[in-house]
């Protein structure tokens, strides 16, 4: 079975507006060698659109700096999934699912393949509930926002779900990377 891998970038106070923050070109690196081994990205219409214009035009264009234009040609080049109720126009290498994402996830996680990356904050309590994300990837930037979208909403979540510290990378930016999987 895949392995589910959830990734974001997160404000010291837990806030996930990607627009709040910019990584630099190491958490660039770390995340552009994160996708070495994922074969299928799954996003949720937000975060698909927030994104993938952006990232897949710095690829077509070269616009970026090294670490950003090596990101976006690996991002641009998986295979990606969005769910989205509204969306009718996406990229070529992308699929569009109506509706019943947990249902969808599994049947992806019981496919073969490498891994899946998941970069969902509305899908995440779902996901959760129904076991399928075995792994976490929590990028801690340095900054306190004060608004925008939590992790997780207050009471999104039924069970708590233990997870496990497996490594940690500080960055010379004050970002932090944890990685966490689920324990017992």
């Amino acid at each position: 079975m895949r392995t589910v891998r959830f990734c974001i970038n997160m404000s010291l106070d837990g806030y996930c507006d990607h627009t709040a923050f910019s990584p630099d070109e190491a958490v660039l690196e770390y995340f552009t060698a994160m996708m070495d081994d994922v074969d299928l990205l799954f996003f949720g219409r937000i975060m698909y659109q927030l994104m993938f214009p952006y990232w897949r035009e710095v690829a077509r264009d070269q616009s970026g700096s090294p670490a950003e234009n090596r990101f976006a040609e690996k991002l641009s080049a998986i295979d990606s999934v969005v769910i989205s109720r509204s969306l009718d126009v996406v990229d070529e290498n992308v699929r569009i699912v109506r509706s019943h994402p947990a249902e969808e996830l599994l049947k992806l996680k019981q496919q073969v393949g490498k891994t899946i990356l998941m970069d969902s904050v509305s899908l995440l309590p779902e996901m959760i509930a129904v076991g399928l994300i075995d792994e976490f990837f929590l990028v801690i930037h340095p900054v306190i926002v004060g608004n925008g979208r939590h992790l997780l909403d207050t009471g999104s979540l039924h069970e708590k779900l233990n997870l496990k510290l497996v490594d940690t990378i500080k960055f010379k930016s004050g970002s932090i990377a944890l990685h966490y999987v689920k324990y017992g």
